[in-house]
């Protein structure tokens, strides 16, 4: 066999400007590189219980059970799902995008009876909307995207839980794309499940999953409760309810392994509990709402200099993420190339898209440690360069004084 030899890891210093991940912030890197500790140390529990506090206010929530799962953003999602959804309970899914359908995609595995509301890409469902799908399939859990990079969309929330729980329904929310940069409000919302991760304005790197579960969930999911034979001991029983079927993925115990009991059930990701820890507190030292005026900012000078350079947005102003931007793709112009001149000339990435939007936006993001003047004004400026050199006419410099102007304004 031949041996190969590779140099260290020396990535190009690119500015990621896209739906995520984003370039996570340098006080996230060096969190990430102090020494490892063993999982029953009493400074890791601490670090845990550390950690457990600072996302309960993340998520805006006085949810005992608010902790991580060890895996990208989507491990959070399946945890959540395969931990509520028994075989057989009606799932409802408000699919308004890429990640909409995703949760169907996650929830098929589960055995659930999966019903669907389905929105155009680039529109919300209404309360009224909501309701009446609660009223036809009669679900046990309903679920759905908060903000859906997919389409730059984000999903009103508010009454959304009341509706549940008026029906005696358990809800589930992803809120990957929004956490730490637009308002989480999980105890306002009233909603029983919230998952997201690390690698978009949270400003870390993918890999953890904050979770927070409500005491009725909670209740539903101990109930479901089956602890591994190597591990139980004779005073401990299961739940009543039907097993959860993912082992790693299992709510139920990593919920004992994060309580005070801390029983064994997996090697916690270290680092990543360190980079979730300092995500947090870098959030929480900026306070919510001045990081949430922070990506509104960064957001209407980005859709300002977009449309002084003659593009069209796609989807509403009123339900616009504040952290990504759809933009139509210019007739006549390879979207493709622009990206990769993007990258290659000015170490800019900026997004494609999915399924039916493929080949007509670009998603432009502005979230976490990315949603800064300097680096709305840099993209802008690069993109105009670019497009001005693949022929898409309009006045020099006008993106960038479009923003600068709207930064001046507030």
């Amino acid at each position: 066999m031949t041996q190969t030899f590779y140099g260290q890891i020396n990535p190009p210093a690119r500015l990621l400007m896209g739906p995520g991940p984003v370039n996570a912030h340098p006080r996230v890197l060096r969190a990430m590189a102090a020494d490892m500790l063993g999982q029953f140390d009493p400074e890791m529990t601490g670090y845990m219980n550390q950690t457990m506090d600072l996302y309960r206010q993340v998520f805006m929530t006085e949810n005992r059970w608010t902790f991580l799962v060890d895996g990208t953003a989507r491990a959070g999602i399946e945890a959540s799902l395969v931990s509520l959804v028994e075989p057989g309970m009606t799932l409802l899914i408000v699919r308004a995008g890429r990640f909409g359908l995703l949760l169907s995609e996650i929830a098929q595995r589960s055995g659930a009876e999966i019903t669907t509301l389905d929105i155009p890409w680039g529109e919300v469902a209404t309360l009224e909307q909501i309701e009446d799908a609660i009223l036809t399939h009669r679900p046990h859990v309903l679920a759905c995207i908060h903000g859906d990079t997919s389409t730059t969309m984000a999903q009103p929330l508010d009454g959304v839980g009341a509706l549940c729980r008026k029906y005696d329904v358990l809800s589930y929310v992803d809120t990957t794309a929004t956490l730490g940069g637009m308002e989480v409000a999980t105890d306002r919302w009233g909603v029983d499940v919230v998952s997201g991760g690390l690698q978009k304005c949270m400003g870390g790197p993918p890999g953890s999953a904050p979770v927070t579960i409500s005491d009725r969930a909670t209740e539903h999911i101990f109930a479901r409760r089956h602890v591994e034979a190597g591990i139980r001991s004779s005073d401990m029983r299961d739940g009543t309810r039907a097993r959860i079927p993912s082992n790693y993925l299992d709510l139920a115990m990593i919920m004992d392994y994060w309580s005070e009991r801390r029983l064994n059930h997996h090697t916690e990701a270290t680092s990543m509990l360190y980079a979730a820890r300092e995500a947090a507190c870098i959030v929480l030292e900026e306070g919510l709402q001045a990081r949430f005026a922070r990506h509104a900012r960064a957001s209407r000078a980005m859709c300002a200099g977009l449309r002084a350079m003659g593009l069209d947005l796609f989807g509403g102003d009123e339900c616009r993420m504040t952290n990504v931007t759809g933009v139509c793709i210019p007739r006549g112009v390879d979207g493709e190339k622009v990206r990769a001149r993007m990258r290659e000339d000015f170490e800019i990435e900026i997004g494609s898209a999915f399924g039916p939007l493929q080949g007509r936006i670009w998603r432009i993001g502005a979230m976490g440690y990315n949603a800064e003047k300097s680096k709305v004004l840099l993209t802008l400026g690069a993109l105009e360069a670019v497009l001005r050199g693949e022929g898409h006419a309009f006045a020099a410099g006008a993106g960038v004084d479009a923003a600068l102007a709207t930064y001046r304004k507030e």
